[in-house]
């Protein structure tokens, strides 16, 4: 099913990566996801199949790039490809979480950026827009030569924890280069800021050093954008409590929750962490203390904007 404006038509198509969530955006829409099949030959190779025709329509495929990553991006791709060959007059790549988006520098020699190719690779492909949500690193819109609406998941959470009606709340960046989103959380929570100072000896392992800022018998709120194996998350919910915090929750955009971050967190003193549908959560992954907030109307409300060219803008206030 596709909706009509103008003499335009709108489709919505999903890979296997978040079903569901594209299903939820087609519903906000009014719509249904388009009918397609994603199999697989003997081999392994992905096979794709487009069961309705997209001639000059505006296709948005949503497909976060989620473990298992590769196979998700190449699900993508192909898509897209099959989207354009199919005569599609616009492709839009709905990608809620975009993985590799942590390879966005060299930082040794020899480095990949494996960002910029993730983002080469899509345009190559057939994409004529990107629309995503809270890209690791922001300025990996610049590797794009095509549109890219970065939404952001930041006022879903901050209402989340605004509707909870905290008492003497502090917001904590678990790291220095979080220290522009938390503070930006804190002002809609209007309330203090502090920072964990830690250092990484390598990748996925981090050790908080020192707190700066009040946190003595007051709520923290650790805000972060990704929680992978939760080594910082739980290091920093440790430190809090060890220098006073009354209790702690947590929050993040993507909750990509790679082993063993579901038993360190079940472990872990912190109150509640709270996520987005980004990346769907498998059934082992679905602890007690883990929230699930829906980032479907947004990307829904997106969606109806660009289709019917309205500012974007206004889904960043």
């Amino acid at each position: 099913m596709s909706i009509r404006h103008n003499y335009k038509k709108l489709k919505i198509f999903t890979g296997t990566a978040n079903p569901k969530l594209a299903q939820d955006i087609a519903r906000y829409l009014g719509t249904t996801v388009g009918r397609s099949e994603v199999k697989r030959f003997r081999d392994g190779e992905i096979n794709i199949r487009i069961g309705e025709t997209v001639r000059g329509a505006d296709v948005f495929v949503v497909q976060p790039t989620s473990a298992p990553t590769d196979t998700h991006l190449v699900e993508l791709l192909i898509m897209i490809d099959a989207f354009k060959r199919a005569s599609a007059k616009e492709i839009a790549a709905v990608i809620p979480y975009y993985g590799y988006a942590r390879q966005d520098r060299k930082t040794q020699p020899r480095d990949p950026i494996s960002a910029k190719l993730v983002a080469n690779l899509l345009t190559a492909a057939g994409a004529d827009r990107v629309l995503t949500m809270d890209l690791h690193a922001g300025q990996i819109q610049g590797f794009f030569d095509i549109p890219v609406d970065n939404l952001r998941a930041m006022p879903i959470l901050a209402n989340y924890f605004l509707e909870k009606q905290l008492e003497d709340v502090v917001v904590v960046s678990p790291d220095v280069g979080g220290v522009s989103r938390a503070r930006e959380f804190a002002n809609r929570l209007d309330c203090g800021l502090a920072i964990v100072d830690k250092r990484r000896p390598e990748p996925n392992m981090a050790e908080a050093v020192n707190v700066i800022g009040d946190i003595e018998g007051r709520t923290a709120i650790i805000v972060d954008d990704i929680i992978d194996t939760a080594g910082s998350m739980v290091e920093a919910v440790r430190v809090l409590i060890d220098r006073g915090a009354k209790e702690v929750y947590a929050c993040c955009s993507h909750p990509v929750l790679s082993p063993p971050a579901t038993e360190r967190l079940a472990a872990s003193p912190v109150k509640e962490v709270v996520v987005t549908n980004s990346i769907p959560l498998s059934p082992e992954k679905q602890l007690d203390k883990i929230k699930v907030l829906s980032v479907a109307p947004l990307f829904g409300e997106a969606i109806r904007r660009i289709f019917e060219e309205l500012p974007v803008s206004k889904l960043f206030d």
